[in-house]
């Protein structure tokens, strides 16, 4: 179908309805305006122990940045990704903090989807290195366990029988809620291990390595259905190597085979760290591009312990985290991600106090950026008649719409609208046959779209084109990346006016 489409391109001129003539109308390309659109651009991580206040605390309000103003990071931000443990969703069985209003968690939460943030999560449930992330509950209930912090905290083997029960039962209970992509933009679907980040595993048996990862991504793409899951591309995924890092695991393969067979997204936490993210993981990520969407964290905390100046790149002075920053960016646009981090502590004031451009130009270039740069329509048609116009769309990022990923299947298309003189629709047709996961930076692709214009009053209308959730009643879905004087509130993008006989 791309093909065929791209043929098209350049024929615009020629194209007409009966005998009407066509008008090629040029759109301009909007390359700053922040585009909340899913699984795309940057992502805001909270602190797993703040509160609503944190906007002031934390001073994301009034964010200094590096050309000398003050900026409120949420309004760069599309999701509000939180790390937290069971424990703090779950303190008692059955009891859900995120219902309560009076939570401080509920009140976190609101306080991200208020300013019009989706929100992304990892559930840790390992307290190594961190506390206490499993409800006591769940080990008085008689789930085996190991210990940590000289032996205070208790952590649950994943392939035990009680935890899994426990474990499935509030992630249904979390799914009850959260399985909305209007609410929560993916969910890091692991969540095992150290730091939940799917390595350094402690099993009972180390034999039900494969089956506990079986039982978990089972777990998660059964009951969010709707919602991006997400996988670590670690090459020790799933592995017992306390180390963390390695020859890649031979099961490695394997396993993230089984979760993207079952609907499962990618990402890495280890971008900027050319220690760990090395050929493999480039190479991987380089199989999937264009296929999944690839979600970036990056690896040092430049603010923290972390010696990021023995980084093996041999690119980042001690005492210069912009070096870092300008790192992870590199790393980011050579493997084609849709997603960055603001990460809390003091990496958020180091993108925007250091390096503003960077977190600009992911705004202009990174992740998806879609947009209509040539559309040919008519100016004049007759009520009822077969009309024909052509659309032509680009990709100004490096990533690209997911549009293909098993809980979107495909539901964003190109529409066309008639508007009324208040800019409300008055009529719309969807070209069954665009789609958005296939335009890649570069690439322009074109259509040429036949409808029955249908029974429309005659009068005087405006054309519009828009990318609408064929799910929703046909309402715009995605932003384009068109100039804002184009776009009307609901996000049709206008085009020309036309008259109907």
């Amino acid at each position: 179908m791309v093909a065929a489409a791209i043929l098209l391109c350049g024929m615009m001129s020629s194209c007409s309805t009966s005998s009407r003539s066509m008008t090629d109308v040029t759109l301009q390309p909007d390359t700053t305006t922040v585009l909340r659109n899913p699984l795309n651009g940057w992502a805001m991580y909270l602190g797993r122990n703040w509160d609503e206040n944190f906007w002031k605390t934390q001073h994301y309000d009034s964010m200094p940045t590096s050309e000398g103003t003050e900026v409120r990071v949420s309004d760069y931000a599309s999701a509000a990704y939180i790390r937290t443990s069971w424990a703090s969703l779950e303190p008692q069985e059955g009891v859900y903090t995120w219902r309560d209003t009076t939570s401080r968690i509920y009140r976190l939460f609101k306080s991200c989807t208020d300013r019009g943030l989706r929100l992304a999560f990892r559930i840790v449930v390992d307290g190594r290195d961190q506390g206490q992330n499993t409800p006591m509950y769940v080990i008085d209930a008689g789930a085996e366990y190991y210990t940590s912090g000289n032996g205070r905290h208790k952590s649950p083997y994943p392939d035990d029988p009680v935890f899994q029960e426990k474990y499935a039962k509030f992630i249904k209970a979390l799914a009850e809620d959260f399985n909305d992509r209007d609410k929560v933009d993916f969910i890091d679907a692991f969540g095992l291990g150290k730091w939940g980040e799917s390595h350094a595993m402690i099993y009972k048996d180390p034999a039900n390595k494969i089956k506990t990862f079986d039982w978990i991504t089972s777990l998660y793409s059964e009951t969010f259905t709707e919602v991006p899951l997400i996988v670590h591309y670690h090459r020790l995924l799933a592995d017992m190597n306390k180390d963390s890092w390695g020859p890649v695991s031979p099961d490695t393969d394997t396993l993230l085979q089984m979760a993207i067979d079952r609907g499962y997204s990618l990402r890495h936490d280890a971008f900027g760290m050319t220690g760990y993210y090395q050929d493999w993981e480039k190479e991987f990520a380089k199989k999937w591009n264009y296929r999944l969407p690839i979600i970036f964290e990056g690896g040092w905390i430049t603010a923290a312990h972390h010696r990021y100046w023995i980084d093996p790149s041999g690119k980042y002075r001690q005492g210069h985290s912009e070096d870092v920053r300008r790192g992870e960016f590199e790393a980011a646009a050579e493997t084609h991600v849709n997603m960055m981090d603001l990460r809390v502590n003091d990496e958020t004031k180091s993108w925007f106090g250091d390096c503003f451009d960077l977190v600009k130009r992911f705004v202009a270039e990174g992740g998806y950026r879609l947009y209509p740069d040539l559309v040919s329509v008519p100016a004049e048609v007759k009520s009822g008649e077969t009309v024909k116009v052509s659309h032509r769309w680009n990709n100004l990022g490096w990533g690209y719409c997911p549009n293909n990923i098993k809980q979107w299947n495909y539901r964003y298309k190109v529409a066309f609208a008639l508007l009324d003189a208040d800019g409300n629709v008055v009529t719309e047709y969807v070209d069954t046959e665009s789609e958005p996961s296939e335009w890649i930076k570069g690439t322009p692709v074109s259509y040429d779209f036949r409808f029955r214009l249908g029974n429309v009053p005659a009068g005087e209308y405006t054309w519009a084109i828009g990318l609408v959730d064929t799910t929703k009643d046909n309402n715009i879905g995605l932003e384009t990346a068109v100039s804002r004087d184009r776009v009307t509130l609901e996000g049709w993008c206008t085009v020309l006016p036309v008259t109907v006989k």
